[in-house]
C-alpha cells in the first residue's frame, strides 16, 4: 500500500478556505478538499469526524489572525488613523465577512468539539465588535460621527462596503478610496 501524501495545517486551511469561498458551506465536501490535496478523504477524517469540525478550526484560524491585526487599531490614537487602519485591514482580509457568514450556517448541536469551536467563534466575533465599537465611540467622541446615527448601522456601512461588487474592474486603490469618500464625505455635490 502506497505511503499517503503528507500535508500541512496551512494547506489544509489554505484549500479549505478555496473551496468554502467557491461552494460555501452546502456545497463542500471532504472529497471536495481531498482531490485539491492529492490525498484520500480517509486522510481527512484522521483529523477530523466531520466538515464541521474541520471548518469550524478553520474558522478559529482565520478570527485569530484577523484579531490579531485589529488589535492594532487600538494602538493609534486618533479617529483618522484608526479609519485609515480599519479600511485597509478589512479590504486586505475581505473574505472575512462571507467566512462568518458561511460559519453561522453550520449547526453546533453536532458533537462537543463543534460546540465549544461555535462558542469560541461567537466570543472572538464579540471581541471583534468591542474593538469596532471603540472606533465608532472615538468618532463621535472626536465630532467626526454624527452622534444620532446608531453605532451598529455605523458598523454594518462600513462592513458590507467590502461585498459591493466591482463589476467594472475598476483598479482595487481608487475603488477602496471612493468608497472611503463616500462613506467620510458622502456622494452629493454641496449645492
Amino acid at each position: 500500500m502506497a505511503r499517503e501524501r503528507k500535508f500541512s495545517t496551512e494547506e489544509l486551511f489554505q484549500y479549505t478556505k478555496q473551496l468554502l469561498l467557491e461552494h460555501g458551506y452546502e456545497g463542500f465536501t471532504f472529497s471536495l478538499l481531498a482531490e485539491r490535496l492529492e490525498i484520500s478523504r480517509g486522510a481527512i477524517y484522521k483529523y477530523f469526524e466531520n466538515k464541521e469540525e474541520l471548518i469550524t478550526d478553520f474558522m478559529l484560524f482565520e478570527m485569530k489572525y484577523f484579531l490579531a491585526e485589529l488589535k492594532e487599531i487600538a494602538e493609534l490614537n486618533d479617529f483618522d488613523r484608526q479609519f485609515e487602519f480599519l479600511f485597509e485591514l478589512i479590504f486586505r482580509n475581505r473574505e472575512i465577512h462571507q467566512l462568518i457568514e458561511i460559519g453561522r450556517q453550520i449547526p453546533s448541536s453536532l458533537n462537543e468539539k463543534v460546540r465549544n469551536n461555535t462558542q469560541n467563534l461567537e466570543k472572538m466575533h464579540l471581541e471583534m465588535y468591542s474593538y469596532m465599537q471603540n472606533f465608532v465611540t472615538l468618532g463621535k467622541g472626536e465630532n467626526k460621527l454624527k452622534p444620532h446615527i446608531p453605532d451598529v448601522l455605523v458598523l454594518g456601512i462600513i462592513f458590507q462596503t467590502i461585498a459591493i461588487p466591482n463589476h467594472f474592474g475598476i483598479p482595487q486603490d481608487l475603488w477602496v478610496q471612493s468608497i472611503k469618500e463616500i462613506i467620510s464625505h458622502g456622494m452629493f455635490t454641496n449645492k
